[in-house]
This record gives structure tokens, C-alpha cells and sequence, in this order.
């Protein structure tokens, strides 16, 4: 039953992140979203589920489910970042995901330069070299394969703070936006980019410099505009 209510929890999301279900509009009743959707009341009790976790909606017994305001919204599930990025909230949200990944990564690139052991520096090599493979690559899960690595990278390099909360914090982000992450730039030239800003990291944490891991990260993280 769990995939039976997905076609209501994507529907009924873009409807609430795009802003055409308003804050404090009601969702219709269970029997009408699931004749609606043709699925059971259970199913459509699941899926009313799934939008309450999101912070899409606040259920209240007896009353129904009513739509709740933007600050209440789980902007680090895959579901509300996809639909984010498919409406006119996309160009403010990825400001925001970068400006939050600055905030927390760029100081870690700097810790990390500090306390990095030698098995970990090997780790932030290792996947950086996976970066390499994958960039050439040409099977057609090169570009997810690609990301994967980066996305490796960048938890690696975490991890090598040797601060858990940080590291589960940075996954978490990472996890959320590499699901729904598009690009203008041609593929190859993203591909060269990224690589060569991410030497940039690797190479100083690997001299324990926090400054220029630091300004590295900086740099990686900058949104490039037109």
C-alpha cells in the first residue's frame, strides 16, 4: 500500500509548495481524496500522513488537515525540495541551500584541515580520484554516478572533523539537494570544474591549511550567475 499514495502526496505538494493551496485552506476529507485519486480512505489517511511529516499540513482530530505556512515546511525532504525546484520558489530555494551549505561547510573544510587524520585524508582522495573515473565515463548514469562521488567527496571531508553532529548535518543537506540538483553548464565543463575545485579543497586540507581550505570551499560554493 505504501506506493498507492504517492501520486496524491507529489499532486497535493507542488499544489501546496507552488501556493495554489493557500496557508490555513483545508484539504478535502479523506473520502473525497481518496475518490479523488481513486485509491482506499486508507491509502488517502497514508498519504495525509506523509504531507503532516513534511510539515505541509497540521492535522487536528475531528477537524481534518489544514495547509501550514512556508517556515513550517520540511525544506530538507526530497519531496519538498523537488517540488520547490519545479516552481517559481526554485531560484530562492537553491540560494538558500547554497548560503546554508556555506555556512557549514566552508568552516568545516577549515577544521577539517586541522584535524584530518591520515586514513581520512586518504578517504578525501580516494573520492576525489572517484570524481575523476566517473567524469569519464559515458554510460548513461555517468552524470548520477558523477554526483554520487562528489556527493562522497564532500561527506568524507565531514567526517574528517571529527564532529558528528556537523557531518550528519552536512549529509542530510547533501541528501536532500543532489535529489533534485540540475545544471545549466554543459555537462563536460561541469564536469572539468568541479574537479579542479575540489583538487583546490583536497590540496589544502592535505597541507593543513584552515585558510585556504577554507577560501577553496568558499570559491566552490559561490553561485555563478550568467
Amino acid at each position: 500500500m505504501s506506493r498507492l499514495y504517492r501520486e496524491l502526496l507529489e499532486t497535493i505538494t507542488a499544489e501546496i509548495v507552488a501556493g495554489d493551496r493557500q496557508p490555513g485552506e483545508m484539504l478535502p476529507k479523506e473520502t473525497d481524496l481518496a475518490e479523488q485519486f481513486e485509491v482506499s480512505r486508507g491509502v488517502a489517511r497514508e498519504g495525509i500522513r506523509a504531507l503532516q511529516e513534511r510539515g505541509l499540513v497540521d492535522v487536528k482530530h475531528g477537524k481534518g488537515a489544514t495547509v501550514t505556512p512556508a517556515n513550517r515546511w520540511d525544506v530538507l525532504s526530497p519531496d519538498v525540495l523537488g517540488a520547490a525546484l519545479r516552481s517559481r520558489r526554485a531560484s530562492g530555494m537553491i540560494e538558500a541551500y547554497l548560503e546554508s551549505r556555506r555556512i557549514l561547510e566552508v568552516p568545516a573544510a577549515e577544521i577539517a584541515a586541522r584535524r584530518a587524520s591520515a586514513q581520512q585524508l586518504d578517504e578525501v582522495r580516494a573520492a576525489h580520484e572517484a570524481m575523476r573515473r566517473a567524469a569519464s565515463r559515458r554510460s548513461p548514469r555517468a552524470e548520477e554516478l558523477f554526483h554520487a562521488t562528489d556527493q562522497r567527496f564532500h561527506q568524507a571531508l565531514a567526517r574528517a572533523t571529527h564532529n558528528a553532529a556537523l557531518a550528519q548535518m552536512i549529509e542530510r543537506i547533501h541528501s536532500a539537494i543532489y535529489a533534485a540538483w540540475s545544471s545549466e553548464l554543459p555537462l563536460r565543463e561541469r564536469y572539468a570544474r568541479a574537479i579542479k575545485e575540489h583538487q583546490a579543497i583536497l590540496d589544502a586540507v592535505v597541507d593543513g591549511d584552515p585558510e585556504a581550505a577554507g577560501s577553496a570551499m568558499q570559491q566552490h560554493l559561490e553561485i555563478r550567475r550568467p
